[in-house]
């Protein structure tokens, strides 16, 4: 599968390498399927670099559970309580597949929008904040 994404930069090169894309699949003697759908901005690298900072600052100052956690471990902490306490998509808590412990299968926020991804920071700065985190960036 080939996805092309267009924007009015790069439209008329861009669909016309998609149109010659589809006369080399259907000269094969195959079919095609086109879909067209908006394509919606994915978080921006400064925004992923905001919110590592700030999980980075919160495993520097807090232990959780008698454990410190590291900047990926507060990541997905902050994630799942964001996404429980403003009623967005929650990720599953399953059994592992030898059955010895619990698997999180957790939000991921490469598929967050740009504005989702804004909702996440400034909520997790309050939440850092409240929970006496210094944060210097």
């Amino acid at each position: 599968m080939t996805t092309f994404t267009l924007d009015a930069s790069n439209a008329r090169p861009v669909a016309v390498r998609m149109w010659r894309e589809i006369e080399r699949i259907t000269g094969l003697g195959k079919r095609v399927s086109v879909k067209l759908d908006e394509a919606k901005s994915r978080r921006s690298i400064e925004q992923n670099d905001r919110l590592h900072a700030i999980c980075h600052e919160i495993s520097q100052q807090r232990v959780w559970a008698g454990k410190h956690i590291d900047t990926e471990g507060w990541k997905r902490l902050l994630v799942d309580c964001f996404c429980r306490e403003t009623g967005k998509a929650q990720s599953q808590v399953v059994p592992s597949l030898d059955g010895q412990s619990v698997v999180n299968l957790g939000v991921q926020t490469r598929r967050m929008s740009i504005s989702e991804m804004s909702e996440l920071i400034e909520w997790a700065q309050a939440w850092a904040i409240d929970n006496g985190v210094e944060l210097h960036a």
